[in-house]
């Protein structure tokens, strides 16, 4: 007995050894910068060190609603943010829907082919992404000298300067980029459903669009469901580098989200400690909508995410 408990012993040291380099790359990239947090409470200004001479407690906190144009422009970046983050959720289906078709190609090769097309965007960084952009949507770009030489502008377009349909735009892009990624998990969920439920509803008569409906989509829920919990838990967060890359003067009102605006408010206009005290408000909201949408998948599903 006491060589089989020295054996699990050593079997749960070893499993342990195994996840450690993870736990390590958590606690130095996602706690350790934690501790950034403190600039939020003194008046600093960089490169010079931090001392308590400069310590103003809760004022960067309070600046943010201490006058009405500062709250004016916290108020638009969220709406910006909101908007963003609620087109993404709105089509939150599409890779599934996706995921569903791509399964139905027959032709393995060809499957493979497109599944591989539409993955490799996701690799591919935001600059190059507008590398693209810029060459086919430019006053000199593919799409306006298609539109001249058929007659239908007179003069060039300025796609990326409008700020027309900012934040449909962005949407448009970030699902070219992210949809075919966003998919896998869906196709292996689609690969885990039993194939004597596909069969018993053809012998049952039913056609390719019952089976998907009645079968399909039931088996695919669950796995929608804490994906959809999970955007709701990072609904403040849109990221920075898309629209970091495709911010100019002219749509800077509708593309500025929450990151961005924290970026720019730091590295561009030196409020460092207010940049700070906002993203610590984000972090908390952030958590709190975490806990709720896992108590709300407790209550409707009975069971977690967390």
């Amino acid at each position: 007995m006491n060589i089989l408990k020295d054996k699990k012993k050593a079997q749960s040291y070893l499993e342990f050894l195994y996840i450690l380099p993870f736990i390590v790359l958590v606690a130095v990239f996602s706690y350790y910068p934690l501790y950034g947090w403190i600039y939020a409470f003194f008046d600093y200004k960089p490169p010079f060190p931090l001392t308590m001479d400069k310590f103003v407690g809760f004022k960067w906190f309070i600046s943010m609603v201490d006058n009405s144009t500062k709250v004016n422009q916290l108020l638009k970046v969220l709406r910006n943010t909101f908007a963003i983050s609620g087109l993404s959720l709105m089509f939150s289906w599409f890779p599934m829907v996706f995921a569903i078709f791509l399964n139905e190609i027959k032709s393995r090769p060809y499957r493979k082919f497109v599944q591989t097309v539409t993955t490799l965007p996701n690799f591919i960084s935001w600059v190059l992404v507008y590398s693209i952009a810029f060459s086919i949507l430019n006053s000199t770009g593919a799409v306006n000298s298609i539109l001249m030489s058929l007659g239908l502008i007179e003069t060039p377009k300025m796609f990326l300067q409008s700020s027309e349909h900012v934040w449909f735009r962005m949407w448009l892009w970030l699902t070219w980029k992210n949809a075919g990624w966003a998919a896998i998990m869906y196709i292996a969920a689609i690969s885990s459903i039993d194939e004597e439920m596909n069969e018993a509803a053809r012998i049952d008569g039913a056609s390719k669009l019952q089976i998907i409906w009645h079968v399909t989509l039931p088996s695919l829920m669950p796995t929608y469901f804490v994906l959809v919990m999970l955007n709701l838990a990072n609904f403040l967060s849109n990221g920075m580098e898309q629209f970091f890359v495709f911010q100019n003067a002219f749509n800077k009102e509708y593309i500025q989200v929450l990151d961005l605006y924290v970026y720019n408010l730091a590295m561009g206009g030196g409020g460092y400690s207010l940049s700070v005290a906002i993203s610590i408000l984000k972090s908390i909201v952030s958590v709190l909508l975490l806990c709720l949408t896992n108590a709300f998948s407790k209550m409707v599903r009975g069971e977690g995410f967390l």
